[in-house]
């Protein structure tokens, strides 16, 4: 039986959104060292403010700026801060209502430790040295021994110079992937420059990538099947907008190409062609880079077209 794989995986995307009226000026507020909220049709003030009333759904924009002081309404301890929160020492997530708010931010608190938090505590903002316009503006809170008390909000424009249209928010995923015993054989055969599929002991059909199992019958799969590495394009699409990290110039061909002797189309680039040639039924063979333990892309290998009735169940 070949070693189980393993590796460190990382899925990332960095989302950027545009920024309405109310969120525009809360986070350019933040960036001025100002906490702004919105208030609702019942009066209530929401901070984070929102763009339409939760309960009539009306749209809102009666800015008002609350206190950067506040109290711990809930918190939860945090021994072992995680890459990227707000915090590299152990500190409490806790939801805090600042005075003259009738909703409560989560954000983090600056604590010794869970003994130095609860509910009903006294904090304030402790703003970030560099602030840009955004929720990290607020470096953390930290405990305050004022007293509490009623503050009435001011009303506010929303209005400042150089205002935040936009931000990004970076999404990040990090994983160990362990691909099992099917997939480790085919990554295994792709050293050698092989491809290798299981087959279905019910159906018969050949499955590349191997998945340990037939989604179509739902038994396991052990029957291990040399495919390709010859195939057959059953469909693509054009890419035009270049990746990050990638050096590929665009446009370029992302395709689905069933391998001879396959029964399910896998994913691969098609190079060696011009974008506007690639074809429905064009006959690809694989192009290895030195060195490398995958295939780098697909060429036509100079057949004729593959007929559709050959491959119209695989698009």
């Amino acid at each position: 039986m070949p070693d189980i794989l393993s590796a460190p995986l990382v899925v990332e995307f960095p989302f950027t959104r545009s920024l309405g009226p109310v969120q525009s000026a809360f986070l350019t507020g933040l960036r001025e060292r100002t906490v702004l909220g919105v208030r609702t049709d019942d009066g209530t003030v929401l901070v984070p403010p929102v763009e339409y009333d939760p309960v009539t759904a009306n749209e809102l924009g009666d800015l008002v700026e609350v206190a950067p002081t506040g109290t711990v309404t809930t918190w939860a301890w945090n021994p072992s801060p995680r890459r990227g929160q707000p915090l590299d020492t152990p500190f409490a997530w806790v939801l805090v209502r600042l005075d003259g708010a009738g909703t409560a931010l989560l954000h983090v608190l600056d604590a010794p430790g869970p003994d130095a938090v609860r509910t009903g505590m006294r904090v304030r903002i402790r703003w970030a040295a560099n602030r840009t316009g955004a929720i990290t503006d607020i470096a953390c809170f930290e405990p305050y021994e004022g007293e509490s008390g009623r503050c009435e909000p001011a009303p506010h424009t929303g209005e400042f110079a150089e205002p935040v249209t936009g931000i990004v928010a970076p999404a990040r995923l990090d994983y160990v992937h362990t691909p099992g015993r099917a997939q480790s054989a085919y990554i295994k055969a792709l050293e050698e420059r092989r491809m290798v599929g299981e087959r279905c002991p019910s159906c018969r059909k050949v499955y590349v990538p191997p998945r340990g199992a037939c989604p179509t019958c739902g038994v396991a799969t052990a029957e291990q099947v040399e495919v390709g590495p010859r195939g057959t394009v059953t469909t693509f699409c054009i890419v035009n907008i270049k990746a990050k990290n990638l050096d590929i110039e665009v446009p370029y061909v992302y395709a689905h190409i069933a391998l001879d002797g396959a029964d399910l189309a896998l994913h691969g680039r098609i190079g060696g062609i011009p974008y506007d040639q690639v074809r429905m039924g064009l006959r690809v063979e694989p192009v290895w880079s030195d060195g490398a333990r995958h295939v780098d892309h697909y060429r036509p290998t100079g057949e004729p077209d593959a007929d559709y009735d050959t491959y119209k169940e695989l698009v």
